[in-house]
């Protein structure tokens, strides 16, 4: 979406017809398979430190550290590991908290779709 959202009070996006944007993976960040990633930024606040977005991945293994993020699954499921061993399964209707600084292991074993607010700090 190229829109300017700023400056509407709110907005409605039906997620699944939503057109994203490719983003390109650190070569990395890839584990396993060939995987695709794509956005599409909803809102971003003034000063860039909380973004809302929806965010796609097709099958594949890729590491990653994260934003304090909570996310809602829409469509595909993936099994996200952590560095402590912690393991979360996700599929549709799941809603995720992750935090920010972890270092995760991202296993989509079907295209996952997901609606996310994430919040980091700023470069300084």
């Amino acid at each position: 979406m190229s829109e300017d959202r700023t400056a509407v009070p709110g907005f409605a996006v039906h997620v699944a017809d939503a057109v994203l944007e490719a983003v390109e993976l650190e070569p990395s960040q890839i584990v396993a398979g060939e995987p695709r990633v794509s956005e599409l930024v909803l809102s971003e606040s003034e000063d860039g430190r909380v973004v809302r977005g929806i965010w796609q991945m097709t099958p594949g293994v890729v590491t990653d550290t994260e934003a304090d993020e909570v996310f809602v699954v829409l469509s595909g499921r993936a099994t996200v590991e952590f560095e402590d061993g912690t393991v979360l399964e996700v599929g549709p209707g799941d809603v995720a908290v992750l935090t920010e600084g972890a270092r995760t292991r991202w296993t989509v074993h079907e295209t996952l779709r997901k609606v996310y607010q994430a919040t980091v700090d700023p470069v300084g």
